[in-house]
């Protein structure tokens, strides 16, 4: 193996830059060439591949989003596509491929693995949302998580000021991991994830016994996936049964997505990054790199796409207690 690509795909996250620095260096300290793909899937379709050195990654490791850009391909959907990526990374003289992104990266890698057996593909677990298989923590997902924190912080000051209930949409179309840490994190009086059918009845009952105990402004933190809707829904759904409530509205949106990694995001991505070349260069192919209770860990590209990570029923019974 003399030359290695790495490439993101999907939603960007905080602490890509960082696995793209270490993927870089590790290559470069193993004697390896190192080429970044741009745009993902789109940029491999097109051969938008750049000569990567070790002052490519110089001071990108405190940076959000990622210097090698993201894009949704559709074209790299079709054989005609996969085969056109196929013979650029050939023609490139490319002999490995790192994919840091979620499960439709992997997905996408795992068919032309199948098609293509040729050019092995390794995986790095990068979504803010935390629910791939086969790691504690995602690449991004505790920026985000700290993100929001603060962002929840900042709200409970003007509720109070103000008497107010406030719902907080938080990302998590089909996770509610940053919504149940950030609420925790925040004495929210309730949190409502996709993994845990939502009772409006019960809701209201939790905010009216804190109105009872005399607190006047609450916090309810809202994944954007929840069964009973969005935020706006949901607080239109509690309006009209406690029209007394002054209610407020916030959705964070891609704030979550950006800003400067953590020193835990930093560190991780790095270490996975180093095992990533590792891994390509022992032979393995079509499986993430995760970490689990500290310890490197190799799931199979299948595994992780068709599993998901679920939510600690520990945690929801925290939201109860404390809440």
């Amino acid at each position: 193996m003399k030359k290695l690509a790495v490439f993101t795909s999907g939603g960007d996250a905080p602490g890509m830059n960082a696995a793209i620095r270490a993927v870089v260096r590790t290559g470069l300290h193993k004697g390896l060439e190192m080429v970044g793909i741009m745009r993902g899937y789109a940029g491999m379709i097109e051969g938008d591949f750049v000569d990567m050195n070790s002052r490519s990654v110089s001071n990108i490791i405190q940076r959000g989003g990622t210097i090698l850009h993201s894009a949704r391909s559709e074209e790299f959907r079709t054989v005609k596509g996969r085969q056109e990526a196929y013979e650029q990374l050939k023609k490139a003289g490319i002999d490995g491929v790192v994919a840091i992104g979620g499960d439709g990266t992997f997905t996408g890698a795992n068919i032309f693995m199948t098609e293509n057996p040729g050019i092995p593909f390794v995986g790095l677990p990068g979504t803010i949302d935390n629910d791939l298989f086969g790691t504690d923590y995602t690449i991004g997902y505790d920026t985000a998580i700290n993100t929001a924190m603060l962002a929840i912080d900042n709200i409970k000051d003007t509720a109070s000021a103000h008497d107010r209930l406030f719902f907080i949409e938080v990302m998590g179309r089909d996770a509610g991991f940053i919504a149940l840490r950030s609420g925790i994190a925040t004495g929210a009086e309730a949190v409502l994830v996709p993994e845990s059918k939502t009772d409006i009845n019960k809701l209201i009952q939790t905010l009216e016994d804190s109105y009872g105990k005399k607190k006047r402004s609450s916090i309810v933190v809202v994944a954007e996936g929840d069964d009973a809707g969005g935020a706006f829904e949901i607080a239109d759904k509690v309006k009209e049964q406690c029209p007394h409530y002054d209610i407020r509205v916030t959705v964070l949106g891609h704030v979550q997505r950006g800003g400067r990694p953590t020193c835990l995001e930093r560190v991780t991505a790095s270490r996975l990054g180093v095992e990533a070349v590792k891994a390509l260069l022992d032979g393995k192919s079509g499986v993430m790199i995760g970490q689990i209770h500290r310890d490197i860990v190799y799931t199979p590209f299948e595994k992780a796409i068709k599993h998901h990570q679920s939510i600690n029923p520990v945690l929801l019974e925290l939201v109860d207690i404390l809440g």
